[in-house]
């Protein structure tokens, strides 16, 4: 079988049944799901997904709950309680998440909320996590490639834009004058590579790339004109602010997705407004 994943879920099948849970087949001895994680009907020889770490005895442990974050992922995460040795997290599950000092920016406070990776301690083989996120990411090797679709973490804002996050692995720039919608540090949303440069840093923008993207924008135009009866009172006189308000988009995208249903005969231009061609 494969080996099993710590801080990841697993698909494991249920080798036996006690008092206080089942134990779950790891060609070893058994990780336990306490029976209050265990679905009702569970029975032996099922297969559940679950998610894997160690409790506080340094135990494989499994459980249906779902984390906030997997090893690799990232989260913001609100800090429950402080030692000298370091911060714990709320992270989801009964035993919280552990941020060594060591791998803690500016010193983390009790109560306060803050971005971190969980990973695998190469000491312990436990998970814990790190405000260190940037330091984990590199681009010498790119998974990725001009125009393909990506997920994209919102890390921090720079002179240019936003700092991003690319699929958990790579660095982005977000530049600030092609950003449409408001953003906080710590949002997770839909891109696309738009850019890389000789030197390996990557340019992201919101949306889909191309045609698609102006095809999922004619439908949302649609949708609204036929919720309006028919009309909207925008065009390309409208000011850009109005159109983002209403629409979600700039007026860029506005003008060239209307042109697009315009030759679609789906729409035609008013002197005050679009007007919906009844089909």
């Amino acid at each position: 079988m494969e080996p099993i994943q710590v801080g990841q879920y697993n698909t494991l099948k249920v080798s036996r049944k006690v008092d206080f849970g089942f134990y779950l087949d790891d060609g070893a001895e058994g990780i336990l799901l306490p029976k209050r994680f265990a679905p009702k009907d569970l029975k032996i020889g099922d297969e559940l997904r679950v998610f894997v770490y160690h409790d506080s005895d340094n135990r494989l442990i499994a459980t249906t709950q779902e984390p906030k974050a997997v090893v690799g992922e990232i989260a913001r995460l609100k800090v429950v309680s402080v030692t000298k040795q370091g911060a714990f997290l709320d992270w989801g599950l009964m035993k919280d998440l552990f941020v060594p000092v060591s791998k803690q920016i500016s010193g983390m406070r009790m109560g306060g909320s803050y971005l971190v990776m969980p990973y695998i301690d190469e000491m312990t083989g436990r998970v814990a996590a790190t405000e260190k996120i940037e330091n984990l990411m590199s681009n010498d090797e790119l998974t990725v490639k001009e125009m393909d679709p990506v997920d994209l973490f919102v890390y921090r804002t720079s002179e240019l834009g936003y700092v991003m996050i690319i699929n958990n692995k790579h660095i982005g720039i977000l530049h600030g004058n092609e950003v449409f919608q408001k953003l906080e540090i710590g949002d997770k949303v839909k891109g696309f590579v738009k850019t890389i440069r000789p030197d390996n840093k990557i340019d992201v923008v919101l949306g889909k790339p191309g045609f698609s993207k102006v095809e999922d924008e004619g439908q949302k135009i649609l949708q609204l004109l036929r919720e309006n009866n028919g009309y909207l009172p925008y065009n390309d006189k409208s000011d850009p602010s109005d159109i983002y308000d209403f629409f979600g988009m700039s007026k860029k995208a506005f003008k060239m997705t209307t042109g697009n249903l315009y030759k679609q005969k789906l729409i035609s231009f008013t002197q005050t407004g679009i007007q919906l061609i009844e089909s």
